[in-house]
């Protein structure tokens, strides 16, 4: 193998744009129409102005009706804007229970959705960003509903290179469930790819139309705009939030009138730094009385319980006070709430005895979305219509009465499945983010290292994750790439190479299009990115011809996406000791941990 290094131009970030063919004809087509039109070019820098946002993060995806945008479950990090034609939501499940079990076996063996609907094959073009996919869910005007729901069928439409997925009989689907129109100007899953989270629905073009696709990059540059801001706010209030609210035991029965009154009163409000990794990078060092009284306080224990918290998105940390400090009980996620418990109390005991306070404290850990919805909005407009059933049961041993504290309280968290010491240690070191933490069990391992052969063979003889990390007792979480809940790491990536694959949701590196810029690596708060200098097909070391420096590009953990079965490290494990687990799933650890320590 040669050992010459061959000089390259460095790679820069407008060198990848989403759509090669978006000339500067076309952006300034772009600029001639909304919301485009009423933007400040002013209030972009000349590095990142309007125009060059327009012609590298966006591109035109010309639709045939029955064409699929994207589909609910679908990872991703783009939004779409109407240009021309129209659009449908659905805001009801478009396949069947059997058919999303099929798909979530398949997620960790196929990288295309084309795949594993049957309908695969070479060349077939996606809509989404070709380096991050999402899924959201987004519920815009003119709801249209009838009829019972049916199956539908998917199929292929091949032209030339492009193949895409569309529905058959489209009228036929439309009119058997309930959907949204969107129109010419109207821009959709726009919150997905702001906080990367999961598209939880799914958008069929109904007519010929034409989208303009908009890369989470160029929509964070676009959100300088006061009006872009707006639109996205606006939207999401007068469209999303409600179906938001419908997909919570606590609001299905609630009356259409009564939940507009629901979706008036409630306030979006955020905790914290949606780029939360560089304050977590600096108070690594501090205590974890310190981290947690660092922490963004939403709602504080023993005071007044005048609202219902929920959890739109990140991550919030449910504690009490313990003797100085405080013990975590819990932390909540996506679509979970707080104050439920004493506001279901309060109403029920009401003519009995005055109302309690909070009683537990709640704080954003690094970020937290939330939605408050008052106390009388909730007396008023929501409790008459929820089920028994559905409400928590009465506070029998409150901590707190009229403010003050009542002593030697029990517990009352359903996350003591298991050890406190464990959930805190989690949550201090923000692990409780991992959806693919590799965790070892110590007092197994012999430190024999076949795992990190494994994962060299697997790689080039490159391994991509090193056997250390933080420990609790027996468990260690060692660095390597845990395929985030939020994976903050593609928050710096300037061209989309780090990315979600949109079925999978695990975080894979694009080689062709990484130019080495360190963003992701000093990004991930776990240290679980190197940059590793790169090569050609020869073997022989990239340098930039400038300065003659070595080329980088990131490497990490990809679990193995291009093998079947287990990761490598994880089957070549002789004695068990490690395994790949989901740290946001308390149900799922407790019971590994319980069948280790048993």
């Amino acid at each position: 193998m040669s050992t010459l290094a061959v000089p390259i131009e460095r790679p820069d970030r407008w060198d990848y744009p989403l759509d090669p063919t978006m000339d500067h004809s076309k952006a300034a087509w772009l600029m001639k129409l909304s919301p485009f039109c009423s933007m400040d070019p002013e209030r972009f820098s000349t590095d990142t102005s309007l125009v060059d946002i327009l012609r590298n993060d966006c591109r035109l995806v010309p639709l045939e009706a029955g064409d699929l945008v994207f589909q609910e479950g679908q990872y991703g990090a783009s939004a779409y804007l109407v240009l021309s034609g129209q659009v449908r939501v659905f805001l009801s499940r478009l396949l069947t229970e059997a058919e999303l079990q099929r798909r979530r076996a398949h997620r960790r063996q196929s990288s295309s959705w084309l795949r594993i609907f049957g309908l695969g094959g070479k060349g077939a073009k996606r809509n989404e960003d070709r380096r991050a996919r999402e899924r959201t869910r987004s519920q815009p005007r003119n709801i249209q509903s009838s009829g019972e729901e049916k199956p539908v069928k998917l199929e292929i439409r091949n032209k030339g290179k492009q193949s895409r997925i569309f529905l058959q009989d489209i009228p036929g689907v439309l009119s058997t469930h309930q959907t949204a129109t969107m129109g010419p100007g109207e821009l959709f899953g726009e919150m997905a790819a702001v906080t990367r989270t999961p598209r939880e629905f799914t958008a069929a073009a109904e007519t010929d139309c034409l989208v303009l696709e908009i890369r989470w990059q160029g929509l964070k540059l676009l959100k300088q705009d006061p009006a872009f801001r707006e639109l996205l706010d606006e939207r999401y209030r007068s469209e999303v939030l409600k179906t938001h609210l419908r997909e919570s035991n606590l609001f299905r029965f609630v009356p259409e009138e009564h939940l507009d009154q629901v979706v008036a009163a409630t306030q979006l409000e955020q905790f914290g730094d949606l780029e939360w990794f560089a304050k977590y990078r600096k108070q690594v060092e501090k205590s974890p009385a310190q981290r947690i009284e660092s922490e963004p306080l939403v709602a504080e224990e023993g005071q007044y319980a005048g609202a219902l918290w929920i959890v739109r998105s990140g991550f919030a940390r449910l504690s009490r006070r313990q003797g100085a400090g405080h013990r975590t009980l819990a932390y909540l996620g996506k679509g979970q709430m707080f104050g439920l418990r004493e506001l279901a109390h309060n109403k029920q005991n009401a003519t009995h005895s005055p109302p309690l306070p909070y009683q537990e404290s709640l704080r954003a850990i690094g970020y937290v979305d939330l939605l408050r919805i008052p106390k009388q909005t909730i007396i008023e407009h929501v409790r008459p219509y929820v089920r028994s059933a559905d409400l928590p049961a009465v506070i029998e041993s409150p901590r707190y009465e009229f403010g003050q504290p009542v002593l030697d309280a029990p517990l009352n968290s359903a996350t003591q499945d298991i050890e406190t010491g464990l959930l805190e240690f989690l949550v201090e070191q923000r692990l409780i983010n991992g959806r693919e933490a590799m965790m070892i069990d110590m007092n197994r391992c012999t430190r024999c290292d076949d795992c990190v052969r494994a994962c060299a063979k697997t790689h080039g003889d490159e391994p991509v994750f090193v056997r250390q990390g933080p420990q609790y007792g027996r468990w260690m979480f060692a660095h390597a790439c845990m395929h985030c809940e939020d994976p903050v790491c593609m928050i710096g990536c300037p061209t989309g190479a780090i990315h979600r694959d949109n079925d999978s949701g695990l975080v894979q590196i694009d080689q062709s299009t990484c130019i080495g810029c360190k963003g992701c690596a000093e990004s991930c708060p776990y240290d679980n990115i190197r940059m590793v200098a790169s090569k050609d097909k020869q073997g022989r070391a990239l340098v930039d011809q400038v300065s003659g420096q070595p080329v980088l590009h990131a490497s990490k953990c990809d679990l193995c996406v291009s093998a079947s079965g287990q990761p490598a490290c994880q089957s070549a494990c002789p004695h068990d000791a490690l395994v790949r687990i989901g740290l946001s799933d308390v149900q799922q650890l407790g019971q590994h941990v319980l069948k280790r320590t048993a």
